[in-house]
């Protein structure tokens, strides 16, 4: 038997569809909501929803001399040309990772604290209120800044995760660091709610720390694995998704100990390229997703594009 469907019929079959999956139970209680906006951008791992927020993105002058320390004028205007870049300008992007475990909601980092974390949580349909566990993966102000609103924690009901070498650090420095104030101000205040891990300390059942430390004392990226599928949280592993990865041992003036964050970018990231697991950087252009391949002596970042779809 052929059915043979008009243009009116089929217009307005397509219409009705929205107000089907509305007004039925059983799509209503198994539907969950997954982000893709320019905000908010949505990846399935496994059980694992993980959504990445955009905070903010700036440009700022001197990228030689932020991101290029030990580099030729020559080699660092060469690689910025190859990959279709400014040597001058970078672009800054700052992005928190929500992850839902399905029992569990899971931000890691808590951004620059001028409200963007709010409103990429709220395009991702989720409130402060229902975040149940805030990690900090090192100490930065770009990390914590939005731990607090007005003075009081931005999310209230949750507990939260740090390296003990990270908050030991930084708790210890005397007034007037300007770092170690604003952990003063917003990180100690929870300290009571924290959790300190280690090297291979659980966050939660299928998330792990791992150490990478370097760019700060206890600085961790974090191992997500859900039904055999992995991607790790590289945090400020690699902080530009060219220059950093090209050359790891190009120095970046935010890394506190230089070498120790060179070792740490080769290792981990080595890895993911040996293993072909994906990553989610803290500084990559949105929406922060991609792979590593080795190249060279280095390394290349090649941005997600429909992987990860659920």
């Amino acid at each position: 038997m052929t059915i043979r469907l008009t243009r009116r019929a089929a217009l307005g079959t397509v219409a009705a569809l929205p107000l089907a999956a509305a007004t039925s139970p059983v799509l209503a209680a198994g539907t969950e909501t997954k982000a893709n906006s320019t905000i908010a951008k949505s990846f399935q791992l496994g059980d694992f929803t993980v959504t990445t927020l955009l905070d903010g993105s700036l440009p700022r002058d001197g990228a030689q001399d932020i991101f290029g320390g030990g580099a030729s004028d020559e080699d660092f205007a060469r690689v910025s040309a190859d990959n279709f870049i400014s040597p001058d300008v970078a672009q800054f992007f700052f992005t928190p990772t929500l992850v839902n475990t399905g029992s569990e909601m899971i931000l890691f980092d808590t951004g620059l604290g001028q409200g963007g974390i709010q409103a990429a949580l709220a395009d991702a349909g989720v409130t402060p209120d229902q975040i149940d566990v805030v990690v900090i993966t090192h100490m930065h102000p770009d990390h914590i800044g939005g731990m607090t609103t007005n003075d009081a924690a931005t999310f209230a009901n949750a507990r939260y995760v740090t390296a003990a070498p990270e908050y030991d650090f930084w708790s210890a420095q005397d007034a007037g660091n300007r770092v170690g104030d604003m952990v003063a101000a917003k990180v100690t205040p929870m300290a009571e709610k924290m959790t300190f891990i280690g090297d291979g300390g659980e966050v939660a059942s299928g998330v792990t720390g791992m150490a990478a430390f370097g760019h700060t004392p206890g600085h961790m990226v974090y191992h997500l694995e859900s039904n055999g599928q992995r991607l790790v949280l590289t945090a400020d592993l690699a902080n530009h998704y060219v220059w950093s990865f090209a050359h790891p041992e190009w120095e970046v003036r935010f890394d506190m100990d230089k070498a120790a964050a060179t070792e740490s970018r080769r290792n981990v990231l080595g890895m993911l390229a040996a293993d072909k697991v994906p990553m989610i950087g803290y500084h990559m252009p949105f929406p922060a997703a991609g792979y590593v391949e080795s190249r060279g002596d280095g390394f290349r970042f090649v941005p997600v594009s429909y992987q990860m779809m659920g």
